[in-house]
């Protein structure tokens, strides 16, 4: 492996993808999804769990073989040559294959092995990533011994000792407690303002509002596929509020009935409604509630999601 040399061109694409399609007998996973990642950007690739994340991902690395479709990644015909981008990218799987009976530095010395890393390479590139990692003072730990967080910043130090030039992580943040997530996409973060492109899965929707650009797939398809913002923009034109009413579940039931009203969905103890243009105001709607012996307390303004998209996107395919 020469760690000087990779096949992308500033001018190509890290990943075009074009018709993918893979079938399991008679189930289709993935459905004809195109879309292309430039270098340096950081992709959400979001939707609920069975919805063909992990079957895309693990095609674009070479490791499942697509029944319809063509992949270039890095510039390798990943259908004709499945082993020829490997080298050159890193990936990080939902479970990743770490040795709980061997500590922090000797499973990093186990992939350097298996990246084939030279001796005067290896041990430069195993402080690195451990200073990068936050492990520097655990080289000695069992990885056993180390939390949810823990184990996944090793397991992605795993992933970059060969500094791949493009990163998959499938859901590296399942399971994983709130500040360690929030700790995870920062060295995301920094990874990328280094010229890594990184390509992430996750069912977690406020961390689509972290990538530079969001895909959003379901039973399948790809849905849509644009920067959070602009997502928004196009999907959710009217306003969005938050209804604190009584009874909950009668008045989400009511809302998703009334014309005008986009969507209508639990948020906490509050009813979220998305409303369309022209169609009703605070105290109309109000009224309208009140009318149907609800009470309503509060009705308060709040910013559109991302989760908002996804949910009018995957009600539309229905």
């Amino acid at each position: 492996m020469n760690l000087n040399q990779h096949p992308n061109q500033p001018s190509q694409p890290s990943i075009s993808v074009q018709g993918l399609t893979k079938r399991f007998g008679a189930f289709t996973a993935v459905d004809g999804v195109s879309f292309e990642v430039q270098p340096g950007e950081v992709i959400g690739y979001l939707g609920p769990n069975g919805s063909g994340k992990t079957t895309t991902i693990r095609m674009l690395c070479g490791l499942l073989h697509p029944s319809a479709g063509n992949i270039q990644v890095l510039g390798v015909d990943v259908v004709r040559n499945p082993e020829g981008a490997k080298p050159y990218i890193g990936y990080m799987s939902q479970k990743f294959a770490l040795y709980n009976d061997l500590t922090v530095i000797e499973n990093l010395e186990f992939y350097a092995g298996v990246y084939e890393l030279p001796r005067d390479v290896e041990q430069r590139r195993l402080q690195e990533v451990l200073k990068m990692a936050g492990l520097e003072n655990r080289p000695k730990t069992p990885a056993i011994q180390l939390s949810g967080g823990w184990r996944q910043r090793l397991a992605l130090g795993c992933a970059l000792l060969h500094h791949p030039r493009l990163l998959f992580l499938d859901e590296p943040t399942s399971g994983v407690d709130p500040i360690a997530r929030r700790e995870f996409w920062d060295l995301i973060y920094e990874l990328a303002y280094g010229g890594t492109t990184i390509f992430v899965t996750t069912h977690y929707m406020d961390e689509a509002e972290h990538c530079g650009r969001v895909a959003f797939m379901n039973r399948g398809h790809l849905l849509a596929y644009d920067t959070p913002h602009a997502l928004k923009e196009k999907y959710l034109q009217g306003a969005a509020w938050n209804l604190a009413v009584t009874p909950l579940l009668e008045a989400v039931e009511l809302l998703s009935t009334l014309a005008g009203i986009a969507q209508a969905r639990l948020e906490g103890d509050r009813a979220h409604v998305i409303v369309e243009p022209g169609h009703w105001t605070p105290e109309t709607l109000t009224t309208r509630l009140t009318a149907q012996g609800l009470s309503v307390t509060s009705v308060e303004t709040v910013e559109a999601t991302l989760e908002d998209v996804f949910t009018l996107l995957a009600h539309a395919q229905q």
